[in-house]
């Protein structure tokens, strides 16, 4: 049967979601362009048109897996509401304990950023999105007088910092930390961050 014809969109989209799962399956040290290739029954030559290195494939395939969580993470934030439900729903959204999609890529693109100056630019550029987005909605609050926060950009990267670290450890070491105190810890660390009590954060 013959292959449908995509526009250029529709085939560079249809390769980075091949890539993104070829990332999730492998590792991106281990991921090949042939493997993508075969994921999708389409030469190496046809991904080096879209994608000239690995690197470029990865990074693009890490923005793409990246940029649809940030997008519903901002959609939470950018809800009809207090600026603190917003808070709780958008951080307990994107704990390791939530529904986010992307952690498992997030720190496979942390050991590879190390070595990998295209991907290291990608992540920083998505994380550094992800903090503003977060103490935007923190100094709206402020504004509101809905909480205290003396440093919205600092609470910001302390959370993500946490989140992070959580993040690690559900992800790679199953059973480390059990869930529920996991997403304690989130409650307590951002009513701790908003010099609230933890009744009042969860409400």
């Amino acid at each position: 049967m013959a292959r449908v014809r995509l526009s250029v969109a529709e085939r560079r989209e249809e390769l980075l979601r091949a890539a993104v799962g070829q990332i999730e399956a492998r590792g991106v040290a281990a991921v090949r362009i042939a493997d993508v290739a075969s994921a999708l029954g389409v030469s190496n030559a046809l991904v080096l048109y879209h994608f000239s290195t690995k690197e470029q494939l990865v990074a693009a395939a890490f923005r793409y897996a990246a940029e649809d969580d940030l997008a519903r993470f901002r959609k939470l934030l950018g809800r009809r509401t207090t600026a603190l439900r917003r808070l709780r729903a958008a951080v307990r959204w994107y704990a390791p304990t939530g529904q986010a999609k992307g952690w498992r890529l997030w720190i496979e693109s942390w050991a590879a950023a190390l070595r990998e100056p295209a991907l290291r630019e990608v992540a920083r550029g998505l994380d550094t999105q992800w903090k503003s987005a977060l103490a935007e909605v923190i100094a709206e609050g402020v504004a509101a007088d809905e909480f205290r926060c003396p440093d919205p950009t600092g609470t910001a990267l302390r959370l993500t910092a946490l989140l992070d670290g959580l993040a690690v450890q559900l992800t790679s070491y199953a059973g480390a930390v059990p869930r529920a105190r996991a997403q304690e810890w989130v409650d307590e660390a951002l009513a701790r961050e908003l010099g609230l009590t933890r009744e009042a954060l969860t409400a």
